[in-house]
């Protein structure tokens, strides 16, 4: 059959057009739908690895835009990471707080930890207060959280009633569910496969 008696059909590259400019006019109006400005909660769990180097990123923007941003770390602590050690360069725009004393096997005292993790609690509950902070990042809050450490809905509240273009990322493994009710954005990082579980160790730029 000819090419002229199917004037009807639609060559590959028109049809990928037609598909493109249909999902153009979708998220066109989702984007239009969109009209609320206000801080997020975010929130990164799950086993996988990511949730960290998600908010760390997220960090990043933020001070691209000029940001005033602060850090509480509640579990790391014990060894120094590459974040830290660049993050800290921005010392007029970033309050960088690190609070732990290492993961609970290391330090093998729960009164010890409980207290760390109240101490980091206490400064981020104060940036949390504070208008001044647009970002915040909670680095490995839900353990102290999952732990019983911290009170969940001491951590709710003062997140329901921080200031309203305040944005808050929140990271470690099982959020409570109050958390992720909580959240506008939640991502659940799932383990596929890691180099750890090679017997290879972590490495500085990837792990630390």
């Amino acid at each position: 059959m000819s090419d002229e008696s199917r004037p009807n059909e639609l060559s590959a590259d028109e049809r990928h057009r037609e598909r493109m400019q249909r999902k153009k006019e979708l998220i066109d109006r989702r984007i239009a739908r969109a009209t609320i400005e206000r801080g997020v909660l975010v929130v990164n769990t799950g086993n996988g690895k990511g949730k960290s180097s998600s908010g760390f990123g997220m960090l990043a923007r933020s001070l691209g835009h000029g940001f005033h941003c602060g850090v509480v770390q509640f579990i790391k602590g014990s060894f120094s990471t590459g974040e830290e050690a660049f993050f800290r360069r921005f010392s007029d725009e970033l309050d960088y707080h690190v609070m732990g004393e290492g993961y609970t096997w290391e330090t093998q005292d729960k009164t010890r930890d409980i207290q760390a993790a109240e101490a980091a609690w206490q400064i981020a509950a104060g940036m949390l207060a504070d208008p001044q902070y647009d970002f915040v990042l909670l680095d490995e809050l839900n353990i102290a959280l999952v732990k019983g450490y911290i009170d969940v809905q001491k951590v709710c509240d003062a997140l329901r009633a921080r200031p309203a273009q305040q944005h808050v990322v929140v990271t470690g493994r099982g959020a409570p569910d109050a958390l992720v009710e909580l959240a506008d954005t939640v991502t659940e990082m799932r383990v596929v496969k890691h180099a750890f579980q090679a017997g290879i160790r972590a490495q500085k730029g990837i792990e630390l």
